[in-house]
């Protein structure tokens, strides 16, 4: 049997021990697109190094594994605080391997048209909502995985804020991955919908147990309506054995603002793939990333911004700090077609490469189909700057330490962005526990 075969056969055995467990059965418009997902799974070329997308992904590790659906494992209460960081403030859903647990989920009294809430429980409670937003912003260049989640859909966030409200308090969606055997399955659909003038901020946090394995191939699809805003964390720090594959699907209508910023810190083997289109003129999207890699990890980062329409603003800024045998990949392209004039973006990738055993690929582009453009790309992947050592050793402070606060500074670079305190600290801590082990920095 060839490698293709073997392949598509792992999906189809993830399929048929998974399809008969989902919620929304009956529904005929849900039906069918998981019947179709199905078939896209049959029919699609599996992803290969000769694909561009693909080039530098080795997924050997992955299909070695025979995963399943986790199941709804039971947490305690000592389980969530070891893996949240926020506040009683904050409304909180936390799913356990991309099940909903309500009993361990906070939310408080809500504005008038605001749902926050699972998929799984909207499917029963408001089918014709969750139709009507998830054929809204789908992911549009479809490949085997996001087939597979499609072809499983049943469970993830589902958030809407009506028309011209703020949520004054953040939303925490928490993603605990772990399972009672190995190998487990995690596999959300979460759709974050804000209404035209409407504002929140959602924080996303992918965890589990240290040394847990498991695959996470989860989609994330946010629409954003004319002058609506969103603040949006994505923070990844999954076991040391995890397999991570993240998607975002972005839709910004007229005049409305997103801010990302995703930070990878976890996994043996991480990609995300984050894909922006503008709807309406005078739309901003801000994406910032910050990445960790080292300890033989594998992090991969693919951005796909596309403007489509006149008098938007991107704007992409991701950092790397490459330690022991780590490697990064950064493949971001901007799109500019013919009809989007008075385009303003920027994309930037730089990394830290902290010893002769790292390894960083980095592909910003920028392709432009219009003439009345502000554009620029650019990426640098350097060393610890001497003259940086030198300055803060000639003040006393040992070789390690000076090493650990220019990896600071560096991440700060992107940390600056955060806007919130608990958010920040989080970020720090994590940054500042990896470049205190000597390992890392040496």
């Amino acid at each position: 049997m060839n490698a293709q075969l073997d392949q598509r056969q792992w999906f189809n055995d993830i399929i048929d021990s998974s399809e008969r467990k989902l919620p929304g059965a009956g529904l005929s418009w849900l039906d069918q697109a998981r019947a179709d997902a199905r078939q896209a799974v049959d029919e699609l070329v599996m992803p290969h190094r000769k694909l561009e997308a693909w080039r530098y992904s080795d997924l050997g590790t992955l299909y070695k594994q025979p995963y399943r659906d986790g199941g709804t494992r039971v947490l305690q209460d000592s389980d969530i605080e070891q893996w949240v960081y926020s506040s009683e403030d904050s409304h909180r859903l936390v799913f356990a391997n991309g099940h909903f647990m309500a009993e361990m989920s906070s939310i408080h009294t809500l504005p008038e048209g605001v749902i926050i809430g699972s998929l799984s429980d909207m499917l029963t409670s408001d089918p014709d909502m969750v139709y009507r937003w998830l054929t809204h912003n789908t992911w549009h260049q479809p490949d085997v995985f996001s087939e597979l989640n499609r072809a499983l859909i049943s469970d993830g966030a589902f958030i809407h804020v009506a028309e011209n409200i703020s949520l004054d308090k953040p939303v925490e969606i928490v993603y605990v991955n772990s399972s009672q055997e190995h190998n487990g399955l995690s596999q959300p659909h979460s759709v974050l919908v804000m209404a035209a003038g409407a504002r929140a901020k959602v924080i996303e946090r992918f965890t589990g147990p240290s040394t847990a394995s498991y695959f996470f191939n989860g989609i994330t699809a946010v629409s954003l309506g004319a002058n609506a805003g969103l603040q949006h964390y994505r923070l990844q720090n999954e076991s040391v054995n995890a397999h991570h594959l993240g998607r975002v699907s972005l839709r910004l209508d007229g005049a409305s603002e997103y801010n990302g910023i995703n930070v990878a810190t976890g996994g043996a083997w991480s990609r995300t793939d984050i894909r922006a289109r503008f709807g309406g003129e005078h739309a901003i999207c801000n994406l910032d990333g910050l990445y960790t890699v080292g300890e033989q990890q594998y992090t991969d980062f693919h951005l796909d911004v596309i403007h489509g329409l006149p008098n938007c603003i991107s704007r992409e800024d991701f950092k790397g700090i490459v330690y022991g045998k780590g490697r990064a990949v950064f493949d971001g392209r901007i799109l500019v077609e013919k009809n989007a004039q008075k385009t303003n973006a920027q994309l930037s990738n730089k990394n830290l490469l902290l010893t002769q055993f790292g390894e960083v690929d980095t592909k910003p582009q920028l392709e432009i189909h219009a003439n009345d453009v502000k554009c620029s790309h650019g990426t640098t992947v350097g060393k610890l700057d001497p003259n940086q050592l030198f300055y803060l050793r000639s003040r006393g402070i040992d070789e390690h330490e000076a090493r650990k606060m220019i990896c600071l500074g560096f991440a700060e670079q992107v940390m600056a962005h955060v806007d919130d305190v608990q958010v920040h600290d989080f970020i720090h801590d994590q940054i500042a526990g990896i470049f205190g082990r000597q390992e890392s920095l040496s």
